[in-house]
């Protein structure tokens, strides 16, 4: 049994992202691993403000509810970070926590190289689940760059997979998951982890 914090940043409370969400964990919880999410919806994250207090030895300056969530992070055997497709990327809640991983990073006397420090998240799983409107060839480029360079090759993070559910209808009417097979899939996807 695994331990699987999903952290779904942002859209709507029953909107395609929700549903996705909530068939990938049932799927994981099937397989008999522990689930938690978390919405960031209801949160407070701020991103990264760059100001190094964490690089001297001293807690994050910000106080908000990343903190809180520091423990979760660290306890998690495999991370799923869910959005919605945002002018092409994660939504800016899911990016604002990515960024405040830097003040949990940990000094490293040997770093990879175009690394500066060690995460204590290094080697654990994780994976991407993405909803969209559009359905193209290019439609998740810019995001899954963003998720392969930051989480997997940056933070240190194992990539397990990923679940791009295009197709899923308009911005503007009702979500329309349910009429594609992503809901089945993506149940699968979670039970196979």
């Amino acid at each position: 049994m695994k331990k699987l914090l999903i952290i779904q940043g942002g859209g709507r409370p029953h909107g395609n992202t929700a549903q996705l969400v909530s068939a990938f964990a049932d799927g994981a919880r099937a397989a008999g691993h522990e689930i938690e999410i978390i919405n960031l919806n209801k949160l407070q994250i701020n991103g990264c403000l760059g100001c190094n207090a964490c690089r001297y030895g001293k807690p994050c300056v910000q106080k908000d509810d990343f903190n809180d969530m520091v423990p979760k992070i660290k306890e998690a055997d495999l991370i799923a970070f869910a959005s919605p497709l945002l002018f092409w990327t994660i939504s800016s809640k899911l990016k604002a926590l990515i960024e405040r991983f830097y003040c949990i990073a940990e000094y490293d006397e040997n770093p990879a190289w175009g690394r500066y420090e060690k995460y204590p998240v290094e080697g654990k799983d994780a994976v991407l689940l993405m909803t969209s409107a559009d359905d193209f060839f290019w439609t998740y480029e810019q995001a899954v760059s963003y998720y392969k360079y930051t989480v997997i090759n940056y933070i240190g993070f194992v990539d397990k997979g990923m679940y791009l559910a295009g197709g899923c209808g308009d911005t503007n009417g009702k979500p329309q998951i349910q009429g594609t097979e992503h809901l089945k899939k993506v149940y699968d996807f979670g039970y196979s982890l």
